[in-house]
């Protein structure tokens, strides 16, 4: 077949061609804009974890049940805008990056609070820079044991942590997929443009 035959449906090549193109540079700028989002959505929440004063005096289980919950309503808006997404992939990335970082960053804060409230519930005092550390080494379960929780509520403030890490990369992670599947079937079925 030569470059000026026609394609099958007699639509000439470079005429084919032309649509993909347009399609591939839409995902291009798509992918762009979705990795600047990430990027200012990380900075902000890494900003607002070392700037924000962490000053309360007394930390007690509803705080983490009322910040599991936004983390849970963030998530699930976050499903939402994944099935109605022209590039459900793309917003599927953002959806991780705006949802574990805040996961993160709340435990950490948390972390830091206990030890300010009441120092020795770490193995050593932790600045934010420790809280932040600890939280990613029990999320990636690498557990250095440098830092090690003391005091029983900082363990089961651990624990927690230990138990929704599961939830969180095992359930969170079939739901994303599957909102993401769910999408690309929508799309291929015609009741939405793919580009």
């Amino acid at each position: 077949m030569d470059a000026t035959d026609p394609t099958p449906d007699g639509t000439p090549p470079a005429a084919a061609a032309a649509p993909r193109q347009e399609r591939r540079e839409r995902r291009g700028r798509a992918a762009l804009v979705v990795a600047l989002r990430c990027l200012a959505t990380i900075t902000v929440l890494v900003s607002a974890y070392f700037l924000l004063p962490f000053t309360r005096r007394d930390v007690d289980v509803r705080d983490l049940v009322v910040g599991l919950s936004a983390v849970t309503a963030v998530f699930a808006l976050q499903i939402r805008s994944i099935a109605r997404s022209a590039h459900p992939r793309l917003r599927a990335i953002e959806a991780l990056t705006t949802t574990m970082p805040l996961f993160l960053l709340m435990y950490a804060a948390t972390y830091f609070v206990i030890e300010e409230t009441t120092p020795g519930s770490f193995s050593e005092s932790l600045t934010r820079t420790d809280a932040l550390y600890f939280t990613l080494t029990v999320f990636s379960t690498v557990g250095f044991g440098d830092i090690v929780a003391r005091t029983e509520p900082a363990r089961v403030l651990v624990m927690t942590q230990m138990v929704v890490n599961v939830l969180a990369v095992g359930v969170a992670t079939r739901i994303l997929f599957g909102a993401v599947e769910a999408a690309v079937r929508r799309q291929t079925s015609g009741t939405r443009d793919p580009g």
